[in-house]
């Protein structure tokens, strides 16, 4: 794994030796008002490493259309975005480094985002209580999960959750959008008209995966709570629509389950960015698709067991039979 992460348990030495409060915050953050928080204990709260905005969140991204893309790889995963008429492709060779895009689609303004220690895929919908939020990369994480701020009021929030935990929007949710993770292959074969964000005009060896190995390991980076139930692996993959839980490797083995309201699918081909050195040779983990009863797509999300669990500690487990 990447360095930076070793040396980031350097500062989580630093900040868990202090008093667990918002005081140790405060002088990064002036400007959040600390006194309005969901948060009840700040052990929970580190710092990733980079400091705010040490890993630089995208605005208004460049598009090119799928017959132009030539760097991505058949299998590399990316984040697809259908709303409307307008197909986008947001590959996760650019998230990994990035996190955040902050982009406008079919007059929506969205957060795409992606955490890789979560594995965690969420795109929001911007607009919060008349008016259009736009997101940062806070370098703090809570249960390992990227915790977010908005540029307008420096309220945090967490990734996972799409909710308000610090400022003046603590409480308040984030409308997710149906977007999933998919291969290029995948995308680029149903949507040959399609879009497909640009290579970034920052200095990153984009493709390659700065978390080698990640997914294959026994324990979560800067992860300290309880392991999942039922003897589930804490990085194994899970399906998480609302606060249910299907692991992967449940679809993996019957291809497709209809339960609680969706249909949720597996197929092969599409590779982990979390395993090997390239984001493109990682091993196959496959694509899963939710939808409703009518067909639609619903809101999910593909992350660890560990984050689901963390987050969702009640949830229920849909293990099958």
């Amino acid at each position: 794994m990447r360095t930076a992460l070793l040396a980031a348990c350097v500062s989580v030495t630093l900040a868990t030796s202090a008093i667990a409060s918002p005081e140790f915050w405060r002088h990064e953050w002036p400007n959040t008002n600390f006194e309005i928080t969901s948060v009840e204990n700040w052990v929970e709260i580190l710092s990733g490493g980079p400091p705010k905005d040490g890993i630089p969140a995208l605005d208004d991204p460049d598009f090119i259309s799928v017959a132009d893309e030539t760097r991505i790889q058949p299998l590399e995963p990316v984040i697809t975005l259908e709303l409307g008429g307008d197909i986008r492709a947001y590959p996760i060779r650019y998230l990994t480094w990035h996190e955040i895009v902050n982009d406008i689609v079919n007059g929506i303004p969205v957060a795409v985002t992606f955490c890789p220690l979560c594995n965690s895929a969420l795109t929001f919908d911007r607009r919060v209580e008349g008016q259009v939020l736009s997101f940062g990369v806070s370098g703090k994480l809570r249960n390992s999960d990227m915790i977010m701020y908005d540029r307008e009021t420096e309220s945090w929030w967490q990734q996972a959750l799409g909710t308000g935990v610090v400022g003046q929007f603590t409480d308040i949710e984030l409308n997710t959008l149906p977007s999933w993770m998919e291969s290029w292959q995948e995308f680029s074969t149903r949507n040959p008209d399609g879009l497909v964000m640009a290579e970034p005009g920052y200095n990153r060896d984009y493709g390659r995966n700065p978390y080698r190995g990640y997914d294959s390991s026994t324990k979560p980076f800067l992860y300290s709570g309880e392991m999942p139930p039922h003897g589930i692996d804490a990085l194994a993959r899970v399906i998480r629509v609302g606060d249910r839980a299907w692991p992967m490797e449940r679809l993996r083995t019957d291809g497709e389950v209809t339960e609680a309201g969706v249909t949720i699918s597996w197929r092969a081909g599409q590779a982990s960015a979390l395993d090997t050195a390239r984001i493109g040779a990682g091993r196959d983990v496959g694509s899963i698709r939710v939808r409703d009863a009518s067909g639609q797509d619903v809101p999910h999300d593909v992350m660890f067991a560990f984050a689901y669990h963390a987050f969702w500690p009640d949830g229920v487990w849909m293990l099958g039979n």
